[in-house]
């Protein structure tokens, strides 16, 4: 049996529990999703070298999951254009059953492997790209049909699962395996495995923008002023690399089309 549909020994009688006894429990196993995360980071900074140089070839990067994966895939991906300024479309997140199952699980979406396949290719893949196949079990048919069919194509493959000698792990040039282990709730892996898969996709997508150039030190350089929030955040970073005050700062931002690399001159 995978250790993700183990029964954790700390959670047997969770429902005989006081709510505060019961947030504690949960709470310290959240902390084994860090640890987990910890122990796999050379694993997860070989594909950060992948999707980098993907990037840099003109390449894309695909996230290909089910259920929570998928949905987790598609937050980060969706996070990619507004933070850093990357055209919708470098970072594609795929979810079993279509984007309908972000709000209305379609479980038994993720045993085709053959849709898996085909929701990929409908991207017109090449092997430029980088195809992520997520899944907590690591056994999900449907990203295992997307991963061989990419892997067939000539695309680097990375797995991310929370199971060791799961198929996924198998199929891929960088198996990423985040051992968070038996689940509070037993099998309910949108808990520590979920956290694992939130954490793992943010650093990849973080450092891999970090590498091609998105980020200058520890800022966003390359926001788009589409909120109010944003406009005002653009202005402190110009404030803060010029040393100027806000005033100037908007003042540069509106002379060079809200376009912070042109306002500092970069």
């Amino acid at each position: 049996m995978y250790e993700t549909e183990m029964r954790n020994p700390k959670t047997t009688h969770i429902d005989k529990m006081e709510t505060l006894e019961m947030l504690h429990v949960i709470n310290e196993e959240n902390r084994n999703s860090v640890a987990a995360v910890e122990e796999a980071l050379e694993s997860v900074a070989k594909a950060v070298d992948a999707v980098a140089h993907a990037f840099e070839q003109g390449g894309r990067l695909f996230y290909i999951g089910a259920g929570t994966s998928g949905r987790i895939a598609v937050m980060d991906a969706a996070e990619c254009p507004p933070t850093y300024g990357v055209p919708y479309g470098q970072v594609v997140a795929i979810i079993a059953g279509g984007v309908s199952t972000m709000t209305r699980a379609a479980e038994g979406e993720e045993d085709h492997a053959e849709m898996g396949k085909a929701d990929l290719m409908a991207h017109n893949v090449t092997e430029k790209d980088v195809i992520m196949g997520i899944s907590a079990s690591g056994n999900a048919a449907y990203v295992e049909g997307a991963m061989l069919a990419a892997k067939e194509l000539g695309c680097i493959t990375i797995s991310l699962s929370s199971n060791e000698d799961c198929k996924i792990a198998k199929v891929a040039h960088i198996p990423i395996v985040t051992k968070t282990g038996a689940e509070v709730i037993t099998g309910s892996t949108r808990m520590k495995a979920g956290n694992a898969q939130k954490f793992v996709l943010n650093m990849i997508t973080t450092c891999s923008m970090v590498k091609t150039g998105k980020v200058y030190e520890n800022l966003m350089i390359n926001l788009r002023p589409t909120n109010i929030k944003l406009r005002k955040r653009m202005i402190g970073i110009v404030r803060d690399i010029l040393e100027c005050d806000e005033e100037k700062a908007e003042a540069l931002l509106d002379a060079n089309e809200w376009n912070i690399r042109k306002a500092v001159g970069e």
